[in-house]
């Protein structure tokens, strides 16, 4: 079998996790499939999936393996887009993920727009506050907050946010405006568990508070909505309450006490070697994040 062939099929198979899958979406028989996978890992003599009656998982040589071919079969497919005059013609589905709140408040509208310059894309998205490993999940892009561990992923900075805390009017016409952190152990708190799950409350110069929640949320949505209802106080990142702050529903204090920004990056596996639709993608998000004036 070919070569480039058989990456294809082992990189699908490492996408869908299921031999059987591949076939159906390759128009193949199982046993080729299976075929070509053996084929590959005799030639390089190396395990790269592990199979079970239930699962089909990458070995760490195939992780490996997993992107070099996908860098290579992109190489190949923009340079016979480009032997036809198409090489900056976004073309596929792509793949976005970023936290829940931030992804549907600033992500998504880039994603729409996205797909109205480019008409023939289609668009994933996984909004979700967990890990993502975007390379074992197919992912194409991811949004980031907060610093970043040493990887081979492109990085493009695109904002900050910041932690902070928060009130509506209301409550402090009712109950006055703490002056330091330490004050807050006399005012009502809905703390978020999503957002930090600890009651000690870290604030810049390594300044640490322990805090009483009368009202702990699972959510960082519930936590805002108490204290724009006037209940009480709560902290959260800037961006979550962006739309409460513009209409005066929530004011910031404290911010002489605030730890740094927190990064926000736009990530990518394939650096320079990235498929057109993942440069334009990112280009277009890198551009509209920074000229939102609540992330920079």
């Amino acid at each position: 079998m070919d070569r480039w062939q058989a990456m294809r099929i082992f990189v699908k198979v490492a996408e869908t996790e299921s031999f059987a899958d591949t076939a159906r979406q390759m128009f193949m028989s199982a046993p080729a499939v299976t075929r070509a996978v053996s084929s590959l890992e005799d030639l390089i003599g190396a395990r790269l999936l592990v199979r079970t009656t239930r699962s089909v998982k990458m070995t760490e040589a195939g992780v490996r393996y997993f992107e070099d071919c996908r860098r290579i079969l992109a190489d190949i497919a923009e340079a016979e887009a480009a032997a036809g005059g198409s090489y900056a013609t976004p073309t596929g589905t792509l793949s976005i993920t970023a936290s829940a709140l931030f992804g549907q408040m600033y992500v998504l509208p880039v994603v729409t727009d996205y797909l109205d310059t480019y008409p023939t894309m289609k668009a994933k998205t996984l909004f979700i506050d967990r890990p993502v490993n975007i390379v074992e999940e197919g992912i194409d892009v991811a949004v980031r907050i907060g610093h970043l561990p040493d990887s081979n992923l492109s990085a493009v900075k695109v904002g900050t946010v910041r932690r902070v805390m928060c009130g509506s009017p209301k409550y402090f016409e009712r109950f006055g405006v703490p002056k330091s952190p330490a004050d807050l152990k006399d005012h009502r708190i809905a703390a978020s568990t999503a957002a930090w799950a600890s009651p000690e409350w870290k604030f810049g110069d390594d300044l640490r508070v322990s805090v009483d929640a009368a009202l702990q949320c699972n959510t960082n949505e519930a936590a805002i909505q108490s204290a724009r209802e006037g209940w009480g106080l709560t902290r959260v990142l800037n961006y979550q309450i962006g739309p409460a702050l513009v209409a005066g529903e929530l004011q910031i204090i404290l911010s002489e006490f605030e730890e740094p920004p927190l990064p926000i990056h736009i990530l990518h596996p394939e650096g320079r070697h990235a498929p057109a639709k993942v440069r334009a993608f990112v280009d277009m998000a890198a551009a509209r994040l920074r000229e939102n004036r609540l992330l920079n």
